[in-house]
């Protein structure tokens, strides 16, 4: 398929395929944890969002002669409906009260398109605020499920614990691997505060212990990954080990709730 294709896969598919956990690993905790109808009607909205951002970009930011500039349009129309749609559910089958939690992820999730339409600019940052955006989600799940406001914040901080350090580890290892200047010291900082505030969180009996396995499990890939132990793996394994700890802290999370 060549780089100028309309097929739906290049209209919609993102490129960066560790988007895809730290989308839909918040979404998938959230329905485990805290299931809910007005949780699915939620993940719905969820999914068409992310899914929304390839036709957005490629409809915002070609020039008109391209045919991918068109061809984005009646997605971005249908994908945006499907979101309202999602959202409309979700307040109709819950509470419209209880969606107040997409308050804080809405900052982080225009932050993330911002960024994101100016081609790449500033890319840490987009998806830094891309990742919190879809981790804060995960409290709106419990809200819907008639959580209380503490529970429901530790559970999005369980996720921004997973979602953060992550974006740092794995950008900090792709930089060293290609021997480019990197300062490991943000990788570490970001997993060692996520997981003083798990333990933390854990302490005050609002998330489960098994929360705490995870945050330390997450610390020691970190600390293997950007220091001198590091493996000499290409992009794609590092992809697939960090797919296979989201669905171990989902089955673990899912277990320990």
């Amino acid at each position: 398929m060549n780089d100028r294709s309309t097929g739906p896969r290049e209209l919609l598919l993102p490129k960066e395929h560790g988007s895809w956990s730290l989308a839909f690993e918040p979404v998938a905790l959230g329905l485990l944890v805290a299931p809910s109808w007005a949780g699915a009607a939620l993940a719905l909205a969820a999914a068409a969002g992310f899914f929304l951002r390839r036709p957005l970009k490629l409809a915002v930011t070609l020039p008109d002669d391209d045919p991918r500039r068109a061809a984005a349009r009646p997605w971005v129309a249908i994908l945006l409906l499907a979101a309202l749609t999602g959202l409309a559910g979700a307040a109709r089958l819950g509470a419209f009260t209880a969606l107040w939690p997409l308050l804080l992820a809405a900052p982080c999730g225009l932050f993330f398109v911002w960024f994101d339409l100016r081609q790449g600019m500033r890319e840490a940052e987009a998806e830094l605020a891309g990742s919190a955006a879809f981790a804060v989600l995960t409290a709106a799940f419990a809200t819907l499920a008639s959580w209380p406001a503490p529970a429901a914040l530790a559970l999005a901080a369980v996720m921004l614990a997973r979602s953060v350090p992550t974006v740092v580890t794995v950008r900090t290892y792709l930089r060293l691997g290609k021997g480019r200047p990197a300062s490991v010291a943000p990788a570490l900082a970001s997993a060692g505060l996520a997981l003083a505030l798990i333990a933390a969180l854990a302490h005050r009996e609002l998330v489960p212990a098994a929360a705490v396995i995870v945050a330390v499990a997450l610390t020691v890939r970190t600390a293997w990954l950007v220091t001198g132990l590091r493996p000499a793996w290409p992009a794609k394994r590092v992809g697939i080990l960090e797919a296979v700890l989201g669905v171990a802290m989902l089955a673990t999370l899912a277990a320990a709730y």
